[in-house]
């Protein structure tokens, strides 16, 4: 399982990471923005309320917007009030500074457990209107009939589709299909998405979110 650790504190960050890396991998986030942007990449996440660039609760609103991952909010705040704002706005859990880390790990598996059964199974076939993709055999119709794809439009498809109806990152969708050298290839992303929206004929069917990336669309087209 991997966590991403939400916190602006460097000292109380490291304490949390050199304890939870004795059972996960975990990994050091400053800003709420960031978790925004990387959080596909996480199994679960460890949340504080004050961060620099944003309140911790508008981190999470955002968040429930666009993806179920386990959070369990870790803050100093342990007011009853600020307990139930927290769980109203989405967390899975509520922990108070300072954790006991067998308590965390203890409430971070059962809120992971939890999302895994309700989880659907995974599809290797998704069918979204009269658009077919099979992501076993690497095929796609429409209407039907096969289009070809080259490799990098595929694999465009298939990380959308990891979790249909979710917004993913340019920049995700650059890390994993041309590596570290993303900065290089921003335009290749640009111009490879056009070409697979060409070849798919359905406008609705990837949505470009302004300023952050791209979304499969759940609704059947039309």
């Amino acid at each position: 399982m991997r966590l991403a650790v939400v916190e602006d504190d460097d000292g109380v960050a490291s304490a949390l990471l050199e304890a939870l890396r004795t059972k996960y991998e975990a990994d050091h986030i400053k800003r709420g923005s960031d978790l925004l942007l990387f959080h596909n990449r996480y199994d679960a996440v460890v949340l504080d309320l004050g961060l620099p660039d944003m309140d911790g609760l508008e981190v999470l609103r955002k968040l429930r917007k666009v993806s179920s991952v386990p959070v369990v909010i870790l803050t100093a705040r342990g007011g009853e009030r600020a307990v139930v704002r927290g769980l109203h706005a989405g967390a899975d859990d509520y922990l108070v500074k300072p954790p006991r880390i067998a308590e965390l790990i203890a409430r971070l598996e059962t809120v992971t457990r939890r999302a895994a059964a309700h989880a659907p199974p995974p599809q290797h076939v998704i069918v979204t209107g009269d658009v077919r993709v099979d992501l076993i055999a690497r095929r796609v119709e429409v209407a039907g009939e096969p289009i070809t794809l080259t490799h990098k439009e595929f694999q465009l498809i298939r990380i959308l589709l990891e979790r249909p109806g979710a917004a993913v990152s340019r920049q995700q969708l650059m890390d994993r299909i041309w590596g570290d050298a993303f900065a290089a290839v921003s335009r290749a992303l640009d111009v490879h998405m056009a070409a697979l929206r060409a070849k798919l004929g359905r406008p609705g069917l990837i949505t470009t979110i302004r300023g952050f990336g791209y979304r499969w669309e759940l609704e059947d087209m039309p």
